[in-house]
């Protein structure tokens, strides 16, 4: 990651975040909150992209679907977001996790800053959700690069969440990391969790929905993708609320002409789930 000596003065706040080259832009398939302290393929995977990019983002922008708001968008501003512990009928381990990470002001101004298409309120008694802090125990595991979290009007429809994600793009040119957690295909009524820790098993329509979109991703084809809700009857199993679908709309709109898409993590596991995950790369 490369960065000059321009800055950019955030008029919210009395702060400053460096200007770099636009940095990566991550969508996690996060799956089980049990990947947090779990050894499986995915959590290496999610270890070498934090290794991987160095030096460490100025701070990281989760969009996940764990936080749902109805009539706003918000972000947190806390000094520190506590972890919270958002799930129930899993071992004692996973409950001991603790990923209290610092804010970021500057990020929280800086989004204020992009975003004009709605107003967005900060709330500073959020923490962090297991959506982000599942994926960053692996990522970060010293909990050393301050994040902020944008929530997910859910009363919105799929266009406004790519809409919001187009708004977020300069903040790659900011040294922060945005990162979109969620799932292709998440349907928990239809789990076969006899079979949730078998490598790869998922079922013909779950199978069909995410090769359609990964497909669509890799043909960088859009508005499929938006209008999810008109593409058969596999996507309306594949998505049967769109919770863990929408953050992945807000990585797609921030990707830009001279992107490579990346796909990685692809696999279907419980029958009703995908890991399938994706990372933005800017090529000149």
């Amino acid at each position: 990651m490369e960065s000059d000596k321009k800055m950019i003065s955030l008029p919210e706040q009395r702060t400053e975040l460096a200007v770099t080259a636009p940095l990566p832009v991550y969508f996690l398939g996060h799956g089980s909150p049990m990947n947090a302290i779990s050894d499986t393929v995915f959590s290496r995977n999610w270890h070498k992209l934090g290794e991987q990019l160095q030096p460490k983002p100025a701070a990281i922008l989760c969009i996940s679907a764990h936080w749902l708001t109805q009539g706003l968008s918000a972000v947190t501003s806390a000094g520190t977001l506590q972890t919270i512990h958002d799930f129930g009928g899993f071992p004692q381990a996973l409950f001991d996790v603790e990923y209290d990470v610092q804010g970021s002001q500057a990020l929280v101004s800086a989004v204020k800053h992009c975003v004009n298409m709605v107003s967005i309120s900060e709330d500073n008694q959020r923490g962090i959700d297991h959506g982000a802090w599942s994926v960053l125990v692996h990522m970060y595991p010293q909990a050393d690069v301050p994040v902020v979290q944008l929530s997910i009007d859910y009363s919105q429809p799929a266009s406004f969440h790519y809409q919001l994600g187009r708004q977020l793009r300069a903040l790659r040119r900011l040294g922060i990391l945005i990162i979109a957690s969620g799932n292709l295909v998440h349907n928990l009524m239809r789990v076969a969790w006899d079979k949730l820790h078998e490598p790869v098993f998922g079922y013909d329509w779950a199978i069909e929905a995410d090769a359609k979109m990964k497909k669509w991703l890799l043909e960088g084809r859009h508005q499929p993708l938006i209008d999810w809700d008109k593409q058969g009857n596999a996507f309306k199993l594949a998505i049967p609320t769109p919770d863990h679908y929408y953050p992945m709309l807000y990585a797609l709109g921030i990707q830009e002409e001279h992107d490579e898409l990346t796909v990685f993590n692809e696999a279907a596991v419980g029958g009703s789930l995908t890991m399938t995950s994706f990372r933005l790369d800017y090529r000149l």
